[in-house]
């Protein structure tokens, strides 16, 4: 059984046939499916999107692009949607320079106010983290400084979330990144570019990081696997993530589906084996 911790099943791709979607990830084995927000509009939708899909859980959050819709009442208004049933993580947040939407002290700010939130409801966090140049990683450098005093705070009021603060989604940085990531025990989220033939630096990590800090995204529609690459992603697609992870590896497509399906709920519904 597998968990696609990360895809927006919400966005209009998926309008006129996302029930047909659903029923093909199940038949393909997806058991549970976690859909961020982008912005407290759509965090709200699909909290209602989530009571009427059991396999569906949402996260909440206010993505860096959009930035720019966060205002006085936001932070108290993600309280609130943050409190509903279902929802495992407050997300997708983090800092984007490689979009020029938002400039990144109002990035820092909402980020800011948002892990806020988390440390208040003890929620890990699903956080987004593109770079302007893969040379340059400033927007990995800012993170990372915005979240280690965070970690400290967490520590101190939230220790049961100190293991498990949250997921870098989409991760696309090199070993030494990863390495600094895990370390501060956050998970690596891997989604359809660990297939593509170019993709020689995270098929180096997903080799190296430890299995048990790996989760499996397929961040629909976006991100499309190889062989369906050109295409729209959808859930059902997730194995082909699955069996490059175990290609690298070494191992078994079934062990990798067993390690991060218990990644996820430990990381998500705070189940320990």
């Amino acid at each position: 059984m597998l968990i696609d911790t990360h895809c927006h099943l919400d966005f209009n791709a998926f309008d006129e046939d996302r029930d047909l979607v659903l029923q093909r990830a199940r038949e393909a084995g997806v058991e549970r499916i976690i859909n961020p927000g982008i912005d407290l509009r759509s965090s709200a939708h699909i909290l209602e999107m989530a009571s009427r899909y059991q396999e569906v859980y949402p996260a909440v959050g206010v993505h860096p692009n959009d930035a720019r819709t966060w205002s006085r009442d936001s932070k108290q208004e993600l309280h609130q949607l943050a409190s509903q049933d279902k929802v495992v993580a407050i997300g997708e947040i983090g800092l984007d320079y490689y979009r020029d939407y938002a400039p990144p002290e109002l990035q820092h700010q909402v980020l800011a106010e948002q892990l806020e939130v988390a440390l208040e409801l003890k929620l890990p966090v699903i956080l987004h983290c593109r770079n302007q140049d893969p040379q340059h990683p400033q927007a990995f450098t800012d993170l990372v400084g915005v979240l280690e005093p965070w970690l400290e705070r967490v520590k101190e009021c939230a220790p049961e979330l100190y293991f498990r603060p949250g997921v870098f989604h989409s991760f696309s940085g090199n070993g030494e990144d990863a390495r600094r990531v895990i370390s501060d025990h956050f998970f690596i989220g891997i989604t359809g570019p660990v297939t593509y033939k170019n993709a020689s630096v995270l098929k180096g990590v997903v080799r190296d990081v430890p299995l048990d800090r790996l989760l499996l995204e397929t961040d629909a529609p976006f991100l499309t696997p190889e062989p369906r690459r050109g295409q729209r992603n959808e859930p059902s697609y997730l194995g082909h993530v699955v069996h490059e992870i175990a290609d690298q590896r070494g191992t078994t497509a079934e062990e990798v589906a067993r390690a991060t399906q218990m990644n996820a709920q430990r990381l998500f519904w705070q189940v320990t084996h």
